[in-house]
């Protein structure tokens, strides 16, 4: 694999993996702006927008823009985060031309025509309620905005409905010119790629836009909280986080085998426990996610009214002993999970892409994938086991959804983890 990176000098970066053999590719623009880059007023226009670049730019309409990349086979997307916009497509290694010029015509040429405005706010606000109807997805959104109150980190990426419903052409165009700037935006491609070819193309579509400041980051503080919401489901829905390491921080790879091994398969302590031996659940899971200057550790679980008192305290149990007694086994096949799951992820051109964009993101250069596999394999029992006492007195954050009237509250859940 070859990895090379170049920068404009209005600041745009190009960065590029070939990947030998293959015959496909794909190509994108990442844009250093998401969900957390919204001013309050603003909460959800980073994926209104995201969703009217595909509605026509000055040279295609919306089914052009469509057609131009479903008439060579291939499949053009985005997604909206926290911390970024993604614009990309994966097409045969012939058309990687035609990919980069449909996609950057429609992340610096959107026209935002009124009625399709109209059209895609009427999507977007069937996609809110979808989300409200979909309990073990907006869980997540009130756990979120409980861990974060009063933060952009903590708003949801979709918006509150009065806001999408208030959105203007004005609205779209301010985001856009406070936040895509070239110094916000990566090019990334890879699979069957040429980096030459790929960076004369970028030099001539945005060699010519000019920088511009970058905008302020409001910062991230995990504060904490509660949200109960009482409603007659089939299924009592618990969702617990804590106060986790970003990016940088130097436990953030303990945190992630620690995650793994609490609640990242099969044979994890909570899979096992609660749901092999109890018979409390269907799913539950652990994940720990890091970000710019902050991140979470979040358990999840669906069970019955009935049984979320009791899944509460063996979750809360697991935690504790954890501290005192995870294995060397345990973390060793953590490890692995974590190794072979990024490996595995690997094997094709659009988790390239990811991967190269946002660590480049991140760190301002392309570590080598040996990197990370040193760092994990450098997470031992001890430092799981520290990192797992240190999680019982960390800022936490509680949602519950459905019959919970029986769930423990926050503090009933901290003065246990303390005991």
């Amino acid at each position: 694999m070859t990895i090379r990176l170049d920068t404009l000098p209005n600041g745009l970066r190009v960065v590029t993996e070939h990947m030998p053999g293959l015959l496909s590719a794909s190509v994108g623009v990442w844009v250093l702006a998401g969900g957390r880059h919204e001013a309050a007023e603003q909460n959800g226009i980073a994926h209104f927008l995201e969703h009217m670049a595909f509605k026509g730019t000055k040279t295609r309409s919306p089914l052009q823009i469509a057609e131009a990349i479903e008439d060579v086979g291939g499949y053009i997307n985005a997604y909206t985060s926290k911390e970024m916009t993604a614009y990309y497509a994966r097409v045969l290694s012939g058309d990687v031309a035609l990919a980069l010029d449909v996609i950057s015509d429609i992340v610096l040429n959107p026209v935002f025509a009124k009625k399709e405005i109209e059209t895609e706010r009427h999507v977007i606000l069937q996609e809110i309620g979808q989300a409200l109807d979909t309990p073990d997805d907006i869980i997540f959104d009130w756990l979120q905005e409980v861990s974060y109150p009063d933060q952009p980190f903590g708003r949801t990426i979709l918006g509150p409905e009065e806001r999408v419903a208030g959105f203007t052409k004005a609205d779209l165009q301010r985001f856009v010119a406070e936040n895509y700037g070239p110094g916000q935006m990566i090019v990334a491609a890879a699979g069957g790629v040429d980096h030459d070819t790929i960076l004369a193309q970028v030099k001539e579509i945005f060699g010519d836009l000019k920088p511009k400041a970058q905008p302020g980051l409001a910062p991230a503080r995990f504060a904490g909280g509660e949200r109960r919401t009482v409603k007659d489901l089939e299924q009592a829905h618990f969702a617990l986080a804590f106060d986790a390491p970003n990016y940088r921080a130097p436990d953030v790879y303990a945190a992630q085998v620690y995650s793994t091994a609490m609640g990242g398969g099969m044979s994890s302590r909570l899979f096992q426990k609660i749901r092999e031996e109890r018979g409390l659940c269907y799913t539950i899971f652990a994940q720990a996610a890091a970000y710019e200057d902050t991140g979470q550790m979040t358990i999840y679980a669906g069970t019955s009214g009935e049984e979320v008192a009791e899944l509460t305290q063996l979750t809360l149990d697991e935690l504790k002993r954890a501290a005192e007694d995870m294995s060397e086994a345990e973390v060793a096949r953590a490890r692995a999970q974590i190794k072979a799951g990024m490996l595995m992820g690997l094997e094709s051109p659009s988790s390239r892409a990811e991967r190269i964009a946002r660590l480049l993101a991140i760190w301002g250069r392309i570590p080598d994938i040996s990197e990370a596999v040193e760092k994990i394999d450098a997470v031992g029992v001890e430092q799981v086991r520290a990192y797992a006492g240190a999680l019982l007195s960390a800022g936490s954050a509680l949602a519950l959804y459905g019959p919970v009237e029986k769930a423990p509250d926050l503090d009933l859940i901290k003065a246990r983890l303390a005991a």
